[in-house]
């Protein structure tokens, strides 16, 4: 395992890390920010932190579920910051992946709709549909029990849906 190397002195294997968990952390703190650059510093410092605590990650959970949990943590962190700061961002980009879709298929009143959500909203949502995550997997990133991880999408879905219709 990668984390076992790391941690017995092949800085290498963080390397690999690094590389290999790069786009999905992006993505997370892409689609809680909204905002490409300040996702860009987020992943500098999400791997800066993880550098420094690796030794604490609990081998008991997958690492990718801790490195989850400390991305959208230390996003949620930064989006708190910037509240006030309005931003728009295409989903496809948020998402960090590329459609076939034309932009023009886009609804930006979606756009809008989740810029207006809470970061934990916004994280919650790209967990679920953009990175795929099981609510298990979900509950454990951001530190909850499954029941409660399925209540707060059931929420953050509701909050879209809110925000987007009062658009309409």
């Amino acid at each position: 395992m990668l984390v076992e190397r790391f941690l017995g002195g092949d800085a290498r294997a963080f390397e690999e890390l690094y590389s290999k968990y790069y786009e999905k952390v992006f993505a997370i703190a892409r689609g809680v920010l909204l905002d490409s650059d300040e996702a860009a510093d987020a992943v500098q410092e999400i791997f800066t932190l993880v550098y420094r605590h690796l030794g604490r990650f609990d081998k008991r959970s997958r690492f990718s579920t801790w490195l989850f949990r400390v991305a959208v943590n230390r996003s949620i962190q930064e989006a708190r910051r910037t509240k006030y700061r309005s931003r728009t961002v295409a989903l496809t980009e948020a998402a960090g992946k590329v459609t076939d879709e034309e932009p023009d298929t886009t609804d930006p009143r979606i756009q809008m709709a989740l810029a207006k959500l809470a970061a934990q909203d916004r994280a919650l949502l790209v967990l679920f549909y953009w990175e795929e995550l099981s609510l298990q997997d979900i509950a454990a990133s951001i530190g909850c029990g499954v029941n409660a991880a399925k209540t707060r999408l059931y929420r953050a879905r509701e909050r879209f849906r809110m925000v987007y219709e009062a658009m309409l």
